[in-house]
């Protein structure tokens, strides 16, 4: 019997409350959404991102916050309150945000645990999956900004601290690594160092991430055989054995395109768009030595442009488990934590963010 099984991963982040353009009825094993799954953090966006999980064709969702998420960072969601002068009423408040840990309280509802829906706290988590297989994840849904009122935020002089554990499988964050499909609308890198040099040395087969839209794509990378003391893009990577599998630049045309490339493209992402979702499944990923890299952002930099769902497969190691429910919990590690519009128009006068 083979010690480990291919498993199928379909990743989306950055859907903002929106339902998907083309439909997605790619079967998967694991789905995982990386993050802002609002726009506004209303109740409402919070059901129409359970309504998109539950249409997804797997038993599993897994599911962690981004920054717009921000009801689900109680005490981020009592700043922002606190803030808002005069303050708002509380019947506006209940109908539109619901009370502190409602947003939260959805996700364990039965309808979104009987299809398979799992909310992930910050840490690492040993889940037996219905496949066979047993998948390590590290989640977290922080992000670096200058200002803090959005959800799960740090200040870029208090960095954060990525506790990946040896053996991950696979990691998932909202934000990005630095130097790996970062690179926002201003054309700078905006993913995190101390993220690039946790993923580097724990070498997971699968990291995605969202949160800069322009960014989607997926990479491959192949690690430098030596590991630095201080991990970074320009000396953990080797460059001559890594691929960009597909960005934006290579599915949609740009101005100095030649006719001929203009048409492949074309070509290229009405296959995607037919099939719901742009696939890495032909990339055979050695973990330990490589790594895929996938921005899953579903929204686009455009208004109203959508991008698509990635599709990929990894071997997973074979669960020892026999009596333990398919994708439940083995067990979970995590730091250390103690524990209407006028919202949104207060956030936006005060804070900027991707």
């Amino acid at each position: 019997m083979p010690s480990s099984i291919p498993t199928r991963f379909l990743m989306v982040s950055d859907t903002h409350g929106e339902a998907l353009n083309n439909q997605c009825t790619t079967e998967a094993d694991v789905v995982i959404h990386c993050g802002d799954l609002t726009d506004e953090s209303k109740l409402s966006e919070f059901e129409a991102a359970i309504t998109l999980l539950k249409s997804f064709q797997a038993p599993l969702k897994l599911v962690i916050a981004g920054n717009h998420d921000f009801t689900l960072d109680t005490p981020t969601f009592v700043n922002i309150l606190s803030a808002i002068n005069p303050p708002l009423e509380d019947d506006l408040i209940q109908r539109e945000y619901g009370s502190f840990g409602q947003a939260r309280a959805l996700f364990e509802r039965q309808d979104a645990r009987e299809s398979g829906i799992r909310f992930l706290d910050e840490g690492t988590h040993h889940i037996n999956l219905a496949n066979g297989a047993t998948l390590t994840i590290y989640a977290s849904p922080y992000t670096c900004s200058k200002s803090t009122g959005w959800g799960f935020q740090y200040k870029p002089s208090e960095d954060h601290e990525w506790r990946i554990e040896p053996g991950t499988d696979v990691v998932a964050t909202h934000a990005p690594p630095e130097g790996v499909l970062d690179r926002a609308g201003d054309g700078k890198r905006a993913g995190s160092g101390s993220l690039f040099a946790a993923v580097a040395r724990a070498k997971p087969a699968l990291h995605c991430f969202g949160h800069i839209h322009e960014s989607w794509g997926a990479r491959k990378v192949k690690w430098r055989d030596d590991v630095s003391e201080a991990p970074s893009h320009f000396t953990s990577i080797d460059n001559d054995e890594s691929a960009l599998i597909e960005s934006l630049a290579t599915i949609r045309a740009k101005r100095f395109d030649t006719e001929e490339l203009v048409a492949r493209k074309k070509a290229k992402l009405e296959r995607y768009e037919k099939e719901g979702v742009c696939t890495a499944t032909a990339q055979r990923i050695d973990k330990g030595s490589q790594t895929l890299f996938v921005n899953a952002a579903i929204e686009g930099p455009e208004d109203h442009l959508q991008q698509l769902p990635w599709l990929t497969e990894i071997e997973l190691p074979r669960s020892s488990a026999v009596s333990r429910a398919p994708g439940s919990a083995a067990k979970r590690s995590a730091p250390d934590s103690d524990e209407d519009d006028e919202i949104h128009a207060a956030k936006r006068s005060c804070v900027s963010t991707v």
